[in-house]
């Protein structure tokens, strides 16, 4: 389906790529504007607004965890005060590090969370929570229609692979398709809630779209939770790699275990998703096995 809908994207390409909106460019309601969150000053008027921005993985947001504070801080509050003058709807793309090293699994949207606030991870964690406190404020003082979305571990094509940018799941899969050692931290107890990207999208805009969910939040992810060791080990079976699995420390405040509890999602938006992991990672590898090489290294 497609909507008859002028689309402005917002980006600085710290960490997005341009080469993943290529198939867009030239498009006539499409068009992009290069510039950060935070600083962005033009006067227009927009209906609807996603502020997606943040940088997501953990080794590159602990490299630079200022820019991190400032994309949930001023960039939040740049686009709010956007969405105020225009009466926007506008939802944020929040996460489950809201929730910190969890205490309660399968974890509800009432949970209040157990982060450590100066930790390595706090500048994305915190910075999140605030960003969640300022849409409410929002919401509560203004009337400003916000939704926001707690998104659990995303993957699938496109996602970037490279460097401090690349999580779990490119690194394994990049890993195994190189045949070398698959790193896992810790002893790989851990858990995680591997979303596929088109449940993910599906879920972000069924928060948005529904007419009455203002001021609510929901955890979009899967229900299906997945030990950091058996995602290396069903990569390595997927890929047919002769590659080990070796064991690095474990870095400060990671989570012992991801897993939401959709419940609010699937009774207000009659969401679940759809994609098993199996058949998501079979098809993530075949991404990444055509377009390896034009991966930056």
């Amino acid at each position: 389906m497609k909507l008859k809908t002028n689309v402005t994207c917002l980006d600085n390409f710290s960490t997005g790529l341009r080469s993943n909106i290529d198939h867009l460019i030239g498009i006539d309601n499409f068009r992009v504007l290069s510039s950060d969150v935070s600083e962005f000053k033009k006067d227009e008027t927009f209906d609807y607004i996603l502020h997606l921005a943040s940088r997501p993985s953990p080794e590159d947001y602990q490299l630079h965890p200022i820019e991190t504070l400032l994309t949930s801080s001023t960039g939040s509050y740049t686009v709010l005060e956007l969405a105020r003058k225009n009466d926007s709807r506008i939802i944020l793309a929040s996460t489950s590090e809201v929730y910190g090293d969890a205490k309660v699994i399968p974890t509800p949207e009432d949970y209040w969370g157990n982060v450590n606030p100066v930790g390595m991870r706090s500048c994305y964690d915190e910075g999140k929570r605030f960003a969640e406190a300022l849409c409410m404020a929002y919401f509560r003082e203004h009337q400003v229609d916000v939704r926001i979305a707690r998104i659990f571990n995303t993957y699938g094509p496109r996602i970037r692979p490279d460097g401090a940018y690349a999580r779990v799941v490119p690194r394994f899969i990049l890993q195994a398709l190189g045949k070398q050692d698959i790193t896992v931290y810790g002893d790989g107890s851990q858990t995680r809630s591997f979303t596929y990207v088109t449940d993910t999208l599906k879920g972000i805009l069924s928060v948005f779209c529904a007419e009455t969910l203002g001021g609510e939040e929901f955890n979009i992810g899967t229900s299906e939770e997945t030990t950091v060791l058996e995602l290396a080990e069903i990569v390595k079976k997927s890929v047919g790699s002769p590659s080990k699995i070796v064991f690095l420390p474990l870095p400060m405040d990671d989570p012992k275990r991801r897993n939401p509890d959709i419940g609010k999602a699937e009774r207000k938006l009659k969401w679940h998703p759809e994609m098993g992991l199996g058949e998501g990672l079979n098809r993530t590898i075949s991404w990444f096995k055509q377009h390896t090489n034009a991966c930056p290294k």
